[in-house]
């Protein structure tokens, strides 16, 4: 399985000539792409949301919410923080999902190069 972000995504849909584009197409052809729950709730909120997207992402399967998610995300995000890192709430979310699954993150979103490098997120 691997993951896939609202950038990611977003890039797919709208036919983007770009790695995470293929990398989506990749997975959606082997069945292989699974979703956060929080990308879920960020590409149903879209505004720019085509129906057959919408209904086509709420399909995905989405990574479970383990016990001690929320507590484990407040802890990740902190330690980002206290180095001096900026940490949206979203992809902190979204991070944790990708980490208690140990599966990689398609995104282009250089953010969570910072999940990667001190929380232990693999990036595809």
């Amino acid at each position: 399985m691997i993951a896939a972000d609202r950038s990611a995504l977003a890039a797919y849909f709208k036919g983007e000539d770009c790695r995470e584009a293929a990398l989506v197409h990749v997975a959606l052809t082997a069945s292989d792409l699974c979703l956060p729950p929080a990308v879920l709730t960020e590409m149903l909120s879209y505004p720019a949301a085509q129906r057959e997207m919408t209904e086509t992402v709420a399909g995905f399967a989405l990574l479970p919410v383990l016990d001690g998610y929320w507590e484990r995300a407040g802890a990740c995000r902190r330690l980002l923080r206290e180095r001096g890192f900026k940490a949206k709430v979203s992809d902190t979310l979204i991070a944790q999902s990708c980490l208690d699954s140990d599966v990689a993150l398609i995104t282009r979103e250089a953010g969570f190069k910072h999940f990667a490098k001190h929380c232990g997120l693999k990036l595809a």
